[in-house]
C-alpha cells in the first residue's frame, strides 16, 4: 500500500528518526529561537560543511542533507523529471507581461514543490532537487555580443526591475510565514562578460552608470519584492573581489539596503580570489574575508572547507560564522523543511502538476507573445492556409535544442516550426531541408547553394528558420568558429553562410520569410533591407514550433516587443570589454539601428492620444497620465503601451529617454482603452553624478507609443508627445 504524499513529506524532513528532540523541531516556537537552538548545537567541522552548497546530513540531529544549488530560468532547469519549459528569459521579457510573468513563475514553483516532494521522499537530497532557486538573472545586457544576456530580461534596468520583481513573488509565494520557493537575485553586481575574463577583470564604472543602469534592478527585488537570495559575481569591482567587496557586500546590501536573506557565491568565485583575482594568498584568508563580507554559502567544494583552518588560526571567529549560518537555516526553516506537513501550506503539492494542461496552456501563451514582428512588407504575413507548395528550410527548421535556450529542462513533447507548419498545412505539399548550418555550409561550396535556391523555384513560399543557437552562446563554452568565442559572440551579423542562402533564394524571385531563432540581437542589414517579411522568434520553449506557426498564418496577432536594441552592425558597439554606458542601449545610443527597443509590429494599427496630464507639477508630487489607446485596424490584436520620459533642461549625464511606465492591453478592432500611468518621484528622478536621485526643475517631456521613441527608417508605430513642467 502507498504512504499518502503528506506522509511522505513528513518523513523526508529529517534524514533519520531521532529519539531525542530538541527546540529547533518545535514548530510552534518563533523561527529564530528554532535557529538559534539548531546553530548552538552544531560542532565547528558541522558548521563549514554546513556553509558549502552541498551540505551534508547531520544524522545525530536528525537534519537531512541538502545541496542549495538548483535552476528555474524559464522552468525547473537540469532535472530528470519531465517538466514544463517556457521560452528562454530574453523571450519572456519580449510578452512585456507582468501578470503571466507572475503566473509562469508561479508554475515553476509548483513543479518544483512537486520535484523536491517526490525527490526527498525517496531519500534524494541531490543536486537539482531542492527548493533554493538561482534565478532570476537581473544582470543588464548592455551589450549583445555577452552570450549570457539571453538569460536576462534585457537592456532596460526599469523593465528588468518589473519583471524580475513579480518573477520573484511569483515564485516565492505569498504565505506569511512559508516560501513556496526561495528565488536568488543574480550576478551582484556590474556583471555582463565577456565570458572567457569573468574569473579575472575588474569592473570599474562611475557612481552615475552604477546608481542608474547596474543597482536599480537589484535595489528592487532585495527592498521591495524582499527575494530570499542573492548571488555575487565572479568578477571584482573597484579592485575586491565581488564576493568580498566592502561596497557592495556590506554598504550596499546589508547596511544601506537591510537585506537579511542569505547570499550564495557564484561557483567556483571565491576560489578566484586566490587563483585568479590574486587579492588573497589562499582559501583560508579567501575564505574568511568571503564570510566577513557576507557570502553564507560557498557554491564549490574546496574553498570554505578551509574555514575551519581560518577560525583556528584567528583570521576569524566561530561567531562570525554562526551569522551565516542562521541566515541559511532561517531560509531553510521558512521552506518548511524542518515542520510537519500539515503546517506547510505547500506541502500537498504533488506530481500531477508536472506539465499539466494549465501550465502547457501558459507556456503556449507566453511562447506566441513573445514572437516579435520585425518587417511586413506589403503584408506579406500572415501566409494563407491554402498554399500547396512550401518549403521550410534552415539549421532551426527542425531544430529540437535550441528551441530549449539554456539552463533548461526536458518537455515530454517539443514542437519544431517544422512540424507545426506540416500541421497548418494538411492539404500542402511541405519540403524540408536543412540547407546550412549555422556558420560552416553543409554544402561547402557556394554552387550548391545556388543548387537549393533553383530547386526551390515555384514554391508558392519559402520559410527560412535561421538565426543561432544556444550551442554556440551560453555561459563559458568551449566554442571557437567564425563569429563566436567562449560562449559569446565577436559579431553581431547573422552569419553569413545564412545571409547567402537567402540571398540565393532571393535571386530566384521566391517569396521568402525569415524567422529568427536567437537569444540576442542580430544585425541583419541585408535582410533587413531585401526580406519582405522577418519574425523573431528567441528560443521560444517547449511549443516554440505551434507559436510560430500561428503568427505565420495568421491564428495569432503578433504583440511582442525588443527587450533590447537591434544595431545595425558591429561598428556601432563599444568595446565589450568597456562598462561605460555611454552609447550603450537605446537610453545612451544616438545613431541609426534596425529596430529599436520596445519596437513589434502586429497585424493590426494602433493610435494614441494623451488625455489626461496635468501641465505643471511639483518636484515631490506625483503624476498621472492617462492614455487613449485605439486599435484602427481590422483585427483583434494585443498592444504593449509604453511611456518614456526625458529631462530636456538638465544638465550634465542624462538618458536621452527612458522607460518609466507599460502595460499590455487586448483591444478589438475598432475598440478604444484608456490606460493610466502613475509617475512617482522615484520615476520622475534623474541620477545625479555623485549617484544620487533628485527631481529637478524643467521640462519634462513624455513619450507614449507602441515603441520607444529612437529616430530609425525602420521606425513604423506612432509615437505621442507631452511636455510638463516641474517646478
Amino acid at each position: 500500500m502507498k504512504k499518502p504524499l503528506s506522509l511522505l513529506f513528513a518523513a523526508c524532513l529529517c534524514a533519520t528518526t531521532q529519539a531525542q528532540t530538541y527546540p529547533f523541531n518545535d514548530a510552534d516556537l518563533s523561527v529564530e529561537r528554532r535557529v538559534d537552538d539548531l546553530v548552538s548545537r552544531l560542532t565547528l567541522d558541522e558548521k563549514v560543511l554546513q556553509m558549502l552548497n552541498d551540505a551534508p546530513a547531520i544524522d545525530r540531529l536528525g537534519i537531512a542533507a541538502y545541496n542549495w544549488w538548483n535552476e528555474c530560468l524559464h522552468g525547473i532547469g537540469r532535472t530528470q523529471y519531465k517538466v514544463t519549459v517556457f521560452p528562454q528569459a530574453i523571450a519572456m521579457a519580449a510578452a512585456w507581461d507582468k501578470p503571466t510573468f507572475g503566473q509562469i513563475a508561479e508554475a515553476i514553483a509548483n513543479e518544483g514543490r512537486a520535484i523536491y516532494h517526490d525527490a526527498s521522499a525517496k531519500g534524494n537530497f541531490s543536486i537539482y532537487h531542492g527548493l533554493t532557486y538561482w534565478t532570476p538573472n537581473i544582470n543588464i545586457f548592455r551589450d549583445p555580443r555577452w552570450g549570457r544576456g539571453q538569460e536576462t530580461y534585457g537592456e532596460d534596468p526599469f523593465l528588468t526591475a518589473a519583471l524580475g520583481k513579480v518573477f520573484v513573488q511569483g515564485l516565492q509565494g505569498n504565505d506569511p510565514h512559508y516560501l513556496k520557493a526561495a528565488a536568488c537575485a543574480k550576478h551582484y553586481a556590474v556583471h555582463s562578460g565577456p565570458e572567457n575574463t569573468r574569473h579575472t577583470f575588474n569592473t570599474v564604472v562611475s557612481d552615475y552608470d552604477l546608481w542608474d543602469t547596474y543597482l536599480p534592478a537589484f535595489r528592487e527585488l532585495v527592498v521591495d519584492a524582499k527575494v530570499a537570495g542573492v548571488m555575487c559575481a565572479y568578477n571584482a569591482y573597484n579592485g575586491q573581489p565581488c564576493c568580498g567587496s566592502d561596497q557592495f557586500m556590506q554598504q550596499i546590501l546589508r547596511d544601506d539596503w537591510h537585506f537579511t536573506g542569505y547570499v550564495t557565491s557564484d561557483c567556483w568565485a571565491i576560489e578566484d580570489f586566490y587563483q585568479n583575482h590574486k587579492t588573497h594568498t589562499d582559501a583560508a584568508h579567501a575564505s574568511a574575508d568571503a564570510v566577513f563580507h557576507g557570502t553564507d554559502v560557498e557554491c564549490g567544494h574546496e574553498a570554505y572547507r578551509s574555514l575551519v583552518r581560518a577560525v583556528k588560526s584567528g583570521l576569524i571567529t566561530e561567531a562570525q560564522l554562526d551569522v551565516s549560518l542562521k541566515r541559511l537555516f532561517t531560509i531553510r526553516f521558512r521552506l518548511g523543511m524542518f515542520d510537519p506537513a500539515d503546517k506547510v501550506p505547500y506541502s500537498k503539492i504533488g506530481l500531477d502538476v508536472l506539465e499539466s494542461p494549465a501550465h502547457k496552456a501558459l507556456a503556449s501563451k507566453i511562447s506566441r507573445a513573445s514572437i516579435v514582428l520585425l518587417k511586413n512588407n506589403n503584408n506579406i504575413l500572415p501566409l494563407s492556409k491554402k498554399l500547396k507548395k512550401v518549403a521550410v528550410i534552415g539549421p532551426n527548421a527542425d531544430n529540437d535544442v535550441t528551441v530549449l535556450g539554456n539552463y533548461n529542462g526536458f518537455p515530454t513533447e517539443i514542437i519544431t516550426p517544422l512540424q507545426a507548419i506540416q500541421n497548418k498545412l494538411p492539404g500542402a505539399t511541405v519540403t524540408y531541408e536543412q540547407g546550412v548550418d549555422f556558420v560552416v555550409p553543409v554544402y561547402n561550396q557556394a554552387e550548391k547553394i545556388a543548387a537549393l535556391a533553383k530547386r526551390l523555384k515555384g514554391y508558392d513560399a519559402v520559410i527560412y528558420v535561421g538565426g543561432i543557437s544556444p550551442k554556440i552562446e551560453g555561459e563559458e563554452m568551449p566554442v571557437r568558429m567564425e563569429g563566436f568565442v567562449g560562449g559569446d559572440r565577436t559579431s553581431i551579423v547573422l552569419p553569413k553562410v545564412q545571409t547567402q542562402l537567402m540571398q540565393a533564394i532571393h535571386a530566384e524571385k521566391i517569396p521568402l520569410v525569415f524567422v529568427m531563432m536567437t537569444g540576442s540581437a542580430i544585425a541583419t542589414p541585408w535582410e533587413s533591407a531585401n526580406v519582405p517579411a522577418i519574425v523573431n522568434a528567441w528560443y521560444g520553449g517547449q511549443d516554440a514550433g505551434n507559436a510560430i506557426a500561428d503568427v505565420l498564418f495568421g491564428d495569432y496577432n503578433p504583440s511582442g516587443k525588443l527587450p533590447v536594441t537591434f544595431y545595425a552592425k558591429d561598428s556601432d558597439l563599444p568595446p565589450f570589454t568597456n562598462y561605460e554606458m555611454k552609447n550603450r542601449t537605446y537610453r545612451y545610443f544616438g545613431g541609426e539601428v534596425l529596430y529599436p527597443f520596445g519596437y513589434g509590429l502586429s497585424y493590426t494599427q494602433f493610435a494614441y492620444e494623451v488625455v489626461n496630464a496635468k501641465p505643471q507639477i511639483a518636484a515631490n508630487e506625483t503624476l498621472t497620465v492617462e492614455v487613449k489607446i485605439t486599435n484602427t485596424g481590422k483585427l483583434a490584436g494585443e498592444e504593449v503601451a509604453q511611456l518614456y520620459v526625458s529631462h530636456p533642461d538638465q544638465e550634465g549625464i542624462k538618458p536621452l529617454y527612458a522607460l518609466k511606465g507599460f502595460e499590455r492591453i487586448s483591444l478589438k478592432a475598432g475598440e478604444s482603452k484608456v490606460v493610466k500611468f502613475t509617475l512617482t518621484p522615484k520615476e520622475l528622478s534623474t541620477i545625479d553624478r555623485d549617484g544620487m536621485a533628485k527631481v529637478n526643475a524643467g521640462t519634462l517631456k513624455i513619450y507614449v507609443g507602441g515603441t520607444s521613441p529612437s529616430k530609425t527608417q525602420a521606425q513604423k508605430l506612432a509615437v505621442v508627445e507631452k511636455d510638463v513642467k516641474i517646478i
